[in-house]
């Protein structure tokens, strides 16, 4: 059961409104003309958006952040009180405040909202309040959560349904990580990293596939097989893809997918065409032939997330044609193999994999973009000390299809350094699989090294969830001042 949520006016307060997950929540609370604040310790062009449309942000997380709520008659009291020196007729006023896993419970703002009386709630209790109160769509699983739901938000605003969306990454289409509909459609991510997972009861439910990749919240695959369990029970109507074992073993999808035409699903495909410029592929649905489906996305995987797209659609009562149509468009999100430019003949791409799966996916799609004799550099920043350290092996064989591998160290994402494991490492243990593997412990050290190994031809290909693709812009910044110098 969730905590209550207030959608009757009550101003909604975020600490870390600025993360990808409660910029999206807060845009369209906002956006719904809600009161909406929040604070972030690093203003970027996310709160600079969610100011535009009259949210109030605050560049620190500090307890005096809650004395903009605090009745006028107290506005010059400098210590917070206890909540039983307000007044309920107050206490009614003041806001929801909006905190996500992220947040430490000695955080000072937090602590003051405790002390104020606030309503304290996590980021998915609101997000299970707006499935609640919509027709829902909520995609979930371990891998192609955000390219799935952004492309099944994108094919319904091409169809004419108008969708409110929230993705856990940005899209040009929408230009960010949310837009607020006019419609009783929503689509949503949702994320298993917390367990956060079983408190959303959506309309049509989506499982791409699961995997162990959260070592920090669980400690085996079970714990995650009873979380998507939940959710699943939770779902009206479940859509899972049979091509993951676990899907189709543990549990029982209303509507299933396959890449493999000789299965039972619902949804297959054949006449399948992997080229450098997309993906086509003939779509049947239950034995019928429905017709051809392009993108312009690559490899397997991403074929497979459109096919669970034509499941959703074709739930809804689309025709394939307007399916179709509205994939064939669909650009993908930022960060999911996003072209970031190209110089000197060098070709720079930024893509969010951190996990082994998603960086074998990644690097096969890599591969089949690359010319004849086009190396493919793959530059990854591993991401938390507990993961690195659970799929050590697994990290170690996920590089096959890269010509050379660059690694920096560890992103910690808060984790604490226990010592256990180092992106040296790492890097000795994927020398063992791979002959071309070079440690670069820092930034600024990959920076470099990038600018003497780099030359034409070369696909570079960055790979983590941290900060590594902060790197992008020096390179090809760098690499663009002797070509400015010689014209």
């Amino acid at each position: 059961m969730t905590n209550s949520v207030d959608f009757s006016g009550r101003p909604f307060h975020f600490i870390g409104i600025g993360g990808i997950g409660m910029s999206a929540l807060a845009y369209v609370l906002a956006k719904r003309q809600f009161p909406v604040s929040g604070s972030d310790l690093r203003p970027n062009h996310i709160t600079h958006k969610l100011e535009s449309i009259g949210a109030h942000i605050f560049g620190k997380q500090e307890a005096s952040n809650l004395e903009f709520f605090r009745p006028q008659v107290l506005a010059n009291t400098v210590v917070l009180n206890s909540q039983e020196q307000l007044p309920a007729d107050t206490k009614s006023k003041l806001p929801q405040v909006i905190c996500s896993t992220a947040i430490n419970t000695n955080n000072l703002e937090y602590k003051a909202a405790l002390e104020l009386g606030c309503p304290v709630l996590h980021r998915s209790d609101v997000l299970a309040a707006l499935i609640a109160d919509y027709h829902s769509i909520a995609v979930a699983g371990t891998h192609g959560k955000t390219t799935t739901s952004s492309m099944i938000g994108y094919m319904l605003l091409e169809a004419g349904l108008d969708p409110t969306i929230l993705v856990g990454g940005e899209v040009n289409a929408w230009e960010g990580n949310a837009r607020l509909g006019q419609s009783q459609y929503l689509v949503a991510e949702a994320d298993e990293s917390d367990g956060s997972l079983v408190k959303h009861a959506p309309e049509i439910g989506i499982i791409t596939n699961i995997e162990l990749d959260h070592p920090d919240h669980y400690d085996t695959l079970e714990e995650v097989i009873d979380i998507f369990q939940t959710f699943a029970k939770g779902c009206k109507t479940l859509i899972g893809s049979i091509d993951c074992a676990t899907v189709r073993d543990r549990l029982q999808p209303t509507i299933t997918y396959s890449l493999h035409s000789d299965t039972d699903a619902d949804y297959t495909v054949t006449n399948i065409d992997y080229r450098a410029d997309g993906t086509t592929a003939l779509v049947w649905e239950r034995g019928k032939a429905l017709g051809v489906l392009k993108l312009r996305l690559l490899s397997r995987h991403n074929l497979s997330n459109a096919l669970a797209a034509v499941a959703v659609g074709r739930a809804l009562g689309l025709e394939f044609g307007a399916i179709a149509k509205g994939i064939a468009t669909f650009e993908g999100a930022r960060r999911r193999f996003e072209f970031r430019g190209e110089v000197n003949g060098i070709t720079f791409i930024d893509d969010y994999a951190h996990h082994p799966s998603e960086i074998r996916a990644t690097l096969a799609a890599a591969r089949l973009q690359a010319r004849p004799g086009q190396r493919v550099v793959a530059i990854f920043q591993p991401h938390r000390y507990s993961r690195t350290l659970t799929f050590l092996e697994e990290f170690a064989e996920s590089f096959t299809h890269a010509d050379l591998v660059v690694l920096t160290d560890i992103y910690s994402a808060g984790e604490p350094n226990l010592g256990q494991i180092s992106g040296e490492h790492l890097t000795a243990e994927i020398a063992k699989q791979h002959s071309q593997v070079v440690y670069q412990p820092t930034l600024p050290s990959v920076c470099e090294y990038l600018l003497q190994t780099l030359r034409p031809g070369d696909l570079a290909l960055f790979l983590g969830a941290g900060n590594l693709n902060q790197v992008i812009p020096e390179v090809i910044t760098t690499l663009c001042e002797p070509a400015k110098a010689t014209s």
